[in-house]
């Protein structure tokens, strides 16, 4: 906790987000496009938006913004809001989907962008799946590649951000999109799972963040790294118990939240929730 640590360990701070979620009302796993789905093991729809719910609460107590863009029949992976654009500093970079059962989600989520005020909004050339394989690291974004989106994408991200890119190659199929084996919890901190990562992405990272905590096979294996960080709180898998105690000898706050029937789909609260940042 804060108030149990030394003068010379990090303080944390939280700041205030705004997030953009879909309900899963059209939840299901019909079709498998990751390790994860298993159309042979259904998943229930009522489980999924209780605990979808209770993520949405977790983030209104902790004072952030939710907001929400209406759920389409027939795109049960519509709930992932991460995967429907990238958002950074009032720019909007929309998303093309490496597979066929996802592609219509893509415009679904530009027209919300179009119709709620955003003036810049652009769709991408190369394949890129939004926020799961793109996230911000203080002034630079991450942008993973290997099974869902191009290593090509790295260069139209800076070119539409304007910001410096890395690339980081995933090479475990578990860890598909880059939100499930790295969550950044501040600009010079952050918890991964080092064998999803090449030996230059390690490289990589390291050079990036100042402390890099280390899940272990147990934590990742239930998605324990697909968590939100606003700088002191993260909320992240309920079941993701020992990472939950490092995160707190860290200097941060877990919130914890039970994502395990979106989880047949490969999903968590990471993959549920959109930062609109500007």
């Amino acid at each position: 906790m804060l108030n149990d640590m030394t003068n010379d360990e990090p303080r944390r701070a939280a700041s205030p987000r705004t997030y953009l979620m879909c309900p899963p009302a059209h939840f299901a796993v019909t079709y498998a496009i990751n390790p994860w789905m298993r159309p042979d093991e259904p998943a229930d729809a009522g489980i999924a938006m209780a605990q979808w719910e209770r993520l949405r609460q977790a983030y209104l107590r902790l004072g952030h913004t939710v907001r929400t863009i209406e759920p389409e029949p027939g795109l049960p992976d519509m709930v992932f809001a991460a995967n429907g654009a990238t958002v950074i500093d009032g720019a909007v970079l929309g998303v093309r989907f490496r597979y066929p059962e996802r592609a219509a989600e893509a415009g679904a989520y530009l027209d919300w962008f179009r119709s709620n005020g955003w003036a810049s909004v652009q769709a991408p050339r190369f394949v890129n799946e939004g926020e799961g394989d793109i996230l911000l690291a203080g002034d630079t974004v991450l942008a993973g590649y290997g099974f869902r989106s191009d290593e090509e994408a790295a260069a139209e991200l800076a070119a539409v951000f304007g910001r410096p890119v890395v690339s980081l190659r995933l090479v475990d199929p578990r860890f598909y999109h880059l939100d499930t084996a790295l969550c950044v919890l501040d600009s010079s901190t952050a918890m991964y799972y080092p064998a999803a990562f090449d030996d230059a992405g390690r490289a990589a990272l390291s050079s990036l963040f100042d402390e890099l905590i280390e899940a272990k096979d147990e934590d990742a294996e239930v998605l324990g790294l697909n968590a939100v960080s606003d700088g002191y709180h993260v909320v992240m898998a309920a079941q993701a118990t020992a990472l939950a105690r490092e995160l707190t000898t860290r200097g941060f706050m877990p919130i914890l939240v039970d994502m395990s029937e979106l989880r047949k789909a490969g999903g968590g609260a990471k993959c549920c929730t959109l930062e609109l940042r500007g």
